[in-house]
């Protein structure tokens, strides 16, 4: 018999474990989460969070929280190639869409901004509110030995390493959110493809007030492109942390041919050639060694074991993708899970996860791959080459400085490569646009519409089935309000307009039959939400009386052109099939019973049982800064009274 029984194992303590664990105490899922270390990252690691991630934040609950901590995103504004910091810079690049040519469409797209905070503060915040939440027992210093999974729920092995003493945990489903030497996705047999060791780094935590050389020209990225030195990382790169006295130089190598070590003596050399400063005295913080992968799990799921994370995509920092796409991870299986253990949905939806993420997934690691490559491109228009003096590479760099056609070539050349690097650091189709295909979608038969502009550069916001729900500012009794705030927790939200008044009841009919709530928003009328800027109607891509069925996570799951005679049979059906349910309307008897142990305890299941509204001052799923605009509305219906 297990030491413990509990619905959700979670091994990891990342970030995607943590959003994990944050976002299923939101639901009322009361789970385990194990860690081995003593505590979370202890070097900065990643640290670029986009407006997606941003926005799960907000839904977390934990927006304000982060913006507290984080370095805010007119701090990013600059990429900069430089021979040392105090010396010649050879380049800039508005980056994270701080340009002028870039920054409305960032804007326009979320009502959260970008920013940039390393794991060793970002983790701390989701850790301490995941211990706020009773639906959370947290355990560092606790190590996942092993499992062994049936057909009825999987039981885990695992090791207090204080104490020596293994024990064993029962739990319906085990997530391995435990990093790139993912033991349980080793043990689940879930097949890595691709490759790994392509190059190797080290990266040097240090302080040092370095403002009289950054503060003019904020960013994250200070590029070193001294001749005579491997270019770029070889020679150490330097990512500001926080603004301007903590950062981390990074420095790769072929560990065939060189070592780079761990020692103050070193550090404190290549930090003073970088900024080409002798006298600063930087604070040595820490070492830590990491190699470049480029590889993918093949499917993210065995039976009752889900992983998420670098568990299944491992890749180059390139684009700062890899965070994001955790947390991501986390955001598309977390209300799938709490619907399967209450027994709101059938077990055959946690197969959307990784029908829906293994793509992202793949698209992420070949994006990130291929931002490596591209790197090269300023390297030649810098006239850099492999073993170049230092001598021969300041007459390559001084071409650039020449009159006539060829200096006009160079700076052209140059030009282009920066303008390439765009894909890297302005890649809003990247960060936003990505779109689920197949999984827990419907689609309406339409095709998607075509790329007005570069897809990997620019978001294009629609409604088609698996998409994003576009953002747009909505007013109401209390203010503004985000389309993005319409959803909480793991309800359904469907968004009709003026003459959609018919989508009410069918919702009220589809959530009696489902057990699944179903708010409804009608934008446009004149005692609902207004739409007076008119954006809702331009990114709706319905008529006014159709409807946008939307997830949990914010994405598109079912749209209706129109309201018709058959609305009610249609949201039905579309439910049922995004839930893997039967169309047996005694499905869902008993689907309030599991999670707990026992009743869902909190707002998730008295709205579920038409108790209170979203309004009720309990609505922890809404953020703060919206939660009043909320009890307002008592978001139009909850549809399932």
């Amino acid at each position: 018999m297990a030491d413990i029984d509990v619905p959700v194992l979670i091994v990891g303590a990342g970030p995607a474990g943590l959003a994990a664990s944050n976002l299923l105490s939101r639901y009322g899922v009361r789970h385990l989460l194990v860690e081995k270390h003593p505590g979370t990252a202890h070097t900065p690691r990643a640290h670029i969070v986009n407006q997606r991630t941003v926005e799960i934040f907000r839904h977390m609950g934990l927006e304000e929280r982060l913006h507290a901590v984080a370095t805010p995103n007119e701090l990013m504004a600059n990429n900069v190639w430089h021979t040392s910091l105090a010396g010649l810079e050879v380049a800039r690049l508005h980056a994270w869409g701080s340009g002028p040519d870039r920054a409305a469409d960032y804007r326009r797209a979320s009502p959260c901004p970008m920013v940039n905070c390393p794991q060793t503060v970002l983790e701390p915040v989701l850790l301490e509110a995941a211990r706020e939440r009773p639906e959370a027992d947290i355990r560092f210093g606790h190590e996942f030995l092993s499992f062994a999974p049936d057909a009825d729920g999987v039981t885990a092995t695992m090791r207090d390493r204080a104490a020596d003493a293994t024990y064993q945990i029962r739990c319906d489903y085990l997530i391995g959110a435990d990093g790139g030497r993912s033991l349980v996705v080793e043990q689940a047999g879930i097949p890595i493809e691709g490759e790994s060791g392509l190059a190797t780094a080290v990266n040097v935590w240090f302080e040092a007030d370095l403002a009289r050389y950054l503060a003019h020209r904020p960013g994250v990225l200070y590029w070193h492109a001294a001749p005579g030195t491997p270019f770029l990382t070889g020679a150490g790169t330097l990512i500001c942390h926080r603004p301007w006295d903590e950062f981390v130089m990074v420095c790769s190598y072929d560990p065939a041919t060189e070592t780079i070590p761990h020692s103050e003596e070193f550090a404190v050399e290549r930090i003073r050639q970088i900024v080409g400063d002798p006298t600063i005295k930087p604070v040595i913080k820490g070492f830590s060694t990491w190699t470049i992968n480029h590889q993918v799990a093949g499917h993210y799921q065995a039976g009752r074991v889900l992983a998420m994370g670098d568990a299944v995509h491992r890749h180059p920092p390139t684009n700062g993708l890899g965070l994001n796409t955790s947390i991501a991870d986390a955001f598309n299986l977390a209300w799938k899970l709490a619907l399967v253990v209450r027994g709101q949905a059938g077990p055959a939806l946690l197969e959307s996860y990784s029908a829906e993420r293994q793509p992202v997934g793949r698209q992420v690691v070949d994006r990130a791959m291929q931002s490596v490559v591209e790197m090269t491109a300023v390297k030649e228009a810098l006239g850099f080459v492999a073993n170049q003096s230092a001598a021969d590479g300041w007459a390559a760099l001084d071409g650039l400085y020449q009159p006539g056609p060829a200096g006009d070539r160079r700076r052209a050349g140059l030009r282009d490569a920066l303008a390439l690097m765009n894909y890297q650091f302005n890649a809003h189709g990247i960060e936003l646009g990505y779109r689920y295909r197949a999984g827990a979608v419907v689609p309406d038969g339409s095709p998607e519409p075509l790329p007005v502009r570069d897809p990997q550069l620019y978001y294009q916001p629609t409604t088609t089935p698996g998409a994003h729900l576009p953002h747009a500012w909505l007013d109401g009794p209390c203010g503004r309000i985000s389309t993005l705030d319409l959803v909480a927790g793991t309800h359904f939200s469907l968004i009709t307009g003026i003459g959609g008044e018919g989508w009410s009841d069918a919702a009220r009919r589809a959530s009696d039959v489902t057990g699944v709530p179903v708010g409804v928003h009608h934008v446009g009328t004149r005692d609902g939400l207004r739409d007076n800027y008119g954006d809702w109607a331009e990114l709706r891509e319905v008529q006014s009386i159709g409807a946008v069925l939307v997830r949990p996570d914010r994405h598109v799951a079912w749209r209706a052109e129109e309201y018709t005679s058959e609305a009610a049979s249609s949201l039905c059906d579309a439910l049922q099939q995004l839930l893997a349910k039967s169309s047996d309307p005694h499905h869902h008897a008993g689907a309030f019973e599991k999670a707990g142990g026992g009743a869902v305890t909190g707002v998730e299941a008295d709205v579920a049982r038409g108790q209170v509204g979203l309004g009720d001052d309990r609505a922890a799923d809404i953020p703060g800064d919206v939660r009043e605009e909320h009890a307002a509305l008592q978001l139009d219906d909850v549809a399932h009274n």
